[in-house]
């Protein structure tokens, strides 16, 4: 029996657009391209004048040939970074690889999914509320998603494996198996795989039955990762019964083999070679794109609201799973509590967390995410004017409206995706849970201000998401040293909005440095250094 083979761990880079275009003879592709052009040239010592023309005339084509090669790899911008997001790209960018199925070019400063720009202050706006809707700085930093040598050497063979494949099963909510889809193409680059287009499973909770293809672009998926890691639609003929190797070590995916991974939800780590943590940010900024319909339904929604001046997108963890989940009281009152308290011992294992904790200890300990009444507080104190547009993104809340008053009594104008629907425009999405996080995601994305009520997947993708296209403002609350301040009712409004200002100074979307984070924070959340960098200090990080 044959020994596996040792899988090293591969650098990549995006294949040059030099190579990616152009032939190796420009000579003999202009007679590939015109046969009429071919000339045959039997030996005869009766025309020398005849061969001496054609002679010449050969190296005057080469040398053209050559000139023109020169040209073009001289124009070409050799930074592969995009130094600005929203200026135009060169009419033949590096970022480029070339669709094999209909030749156009994916150029990822154009293929990154990009928000609505931001507004500027208005002039009427008082002190306090320009502070509140200004922009953090961004200090200069610009995606840098240029691979090593290494990486671009080692693409030419693992984009075109043939012979090992791997096969996944993402599971959770949208946001959740978006990980679990960045994670499944690294761990394909890893092991030179193929990768089969991931399963989407069906969650308990969210009871969602879409598939890959009506969620994301899967055309435009593959275009993207060509370069990097080979994506098919299905599983080729000759492996269909080939007995699959599941749940074991990587090292074991041997030639010819087909590997399965189900719920591997956080399972790679995070601390990954920099051509791994760049491949990671190509996915889940540039190759995860939703389909047309869905991005062009969440872009009608976003412009709805953009039109009429600044907004802030909400995303409210209301929904009764999350009470569960979470182990805390709703402040809803007993009524609501008593249910939620019901539910969590009839299925224990719902818990996600510190079992051993009771709810006050687990408020105390920051670990519960704030209801409509506390972000209203936060917001109004941050300096957010009572007239300011409010998207709430999040599933229904548990207890109704009533869970949503303490929000709507000092901000009255807030909407949903539901409220900025036109009839029948959702129509073809009911009970398509992922479609409607989609189209939260796409409308949050473009709000000026993003803030989460909770930790968790799409808080995390959307600071991430927010820091890539130019460090939009993200506010992340401190649960933790907020509590107490909540509770004391002896504070000034005054005195509460000056204490919630300074504790949140450093925590509204500025550039935040991965490696000074815990080990276990995620590129795509934290995308500096590794994905972005300021101008004039590439060679720094590639040391």
């Amino acid at each position: 029996m044959a020994r596996p083979r040792n899988i090293k761990i591969s650098f990549i880079k995006t294949p040059s657009p030099f190579f990616t275009f152009l032939p190796v003879s420009p000579f003999s592709s202009l007679l590939n391209k015109f046969p009429s052009l071919r000339i045959h040239m039997p030996y005869s010592s009766s025309r020398p004048r005849s061969y001496l023309f054609v002679f010449f005339l050969l190296i005057l084509l080469s040398l053209l040939g050559l000139s023109l090669l020169r040209l073009v790899s001289v124009s070409q911008n050799p930074s592969p970074s995009f130094l600005t997001l929203l200026s135009p790209p060169p009419s033949h960018p590096p970022f480029a690889s070339l669709s094999s199925k209909n030749h156009e070019p994916v150029v990822l400063s154009r293929s990154a999914t990009m928000p609505l720009p931001a507004h500027p202050v208005s002039g009427n706006a008082t002190a306090e509320e320009a502070e509140f809707w200004a922009q953090p700085d961004g200090e200069g930093y610009r995606p840098c998603l240029d691979f090593t040598i290494q990486y671009r050497k080692a693409s030419a063979k693992i984009s075109k494996e043939k012979q090992k494949f791997l096969m996944v099963v993402v599971l959770g909510g949208l946001n959740q198996q978006k990980i679990q889809i960045v994670d499944a193409v690294v761990i394909a680059r890893i092991l030179e795989a193929a990768l089969v287009v991931p399963v989407l499973a069906v969650d308990q909770i969210w009871e969602d039955e879409s598939e890959f293809s009506e969620i994301f672009d899967v055309d435009h998926f593959k275009r993207t990762l060509q370069a990097d890691v080979r994506v098919v639609s299905s599983l080729p003929s000759t492996h269909l019964g080939s007995k699959p190797t599941m749940f074991r070590p990587f090292g074991s995916l041997n030639r010819g083999g087909v590997l399965i991974l189900q719920g591997m939800y956080s399972k790679l780590s995070k601390n990954l070679p920099l051509d791994l943590q760049k491949l990671r940010c190509k996915v889940a900024f540039h190759a995860l794109r939703f389909v047309t319909p869905i991005q062009e339904l969440g872009n009608k929604f976003g412009r709805r609201l953009w039109i009429k001046g600044p907004y802030i997108a909400l995303h409210l963890r209301l929904e009764k799973d999350v009470w569960v989940r979470s182990g805390c009281l709703t402040g809803l009152g007993p009524e609501h509590d008593d249910i939620i308290r019901k539910i969590r011992e009839s299925q224990p294992q719902l818990l996600t967390d510190r079992l051993n904790m009771t709810n006050t200890q687990r408020r105390l300990a920051g670990l519960c995410p704030l209801n409509a009444l506390q972000v209203a507080r936060l917001i109004k104190a941050l300096g957010a004017p009572r007239t300011a547009q409010v998207y709430r993104a999040g599933g229904e809340p548990f207890g109704g409206a009533q869970a949503l008053q303490g929000l709507v009594k000092e901000f009255p104008n807030v909407v949903t995706k539901e409220m900025l629907a036109r009839e029948g425009e959702l129509s073809p999405y009911i009970n398509r849970s992922s479609t409607m996080a989609a189209l939260n995601y796409i409308v949050s994305l473009s709000s000026d201000v993003f803030l989460p009520s909770n930790g968790g997947n799409m808080g995390s993708a959307m600071q991430g998401h927010r820091a890539y296209v130019g460090h939009r403002k993200f506010v992340k609350p401190n649960h933790r040293g907020m509590v107490g301040f909540f509770e004391d009712a002896s504070i000034s409004e005054a005195e509460f909005s000056s204490i919630m200002k300074k504790m949140h100074s450093r925590h509204q979307g500025q550039p935040e440095n991965r490696i000074n984070k815990r080990s276990s924070s995620d590129v795509t959340t934290y995308p500096v250094p590794e994905c972005m960098c300021r101008h004039g200090i590439r060679s720094l990080l590639r040391s």
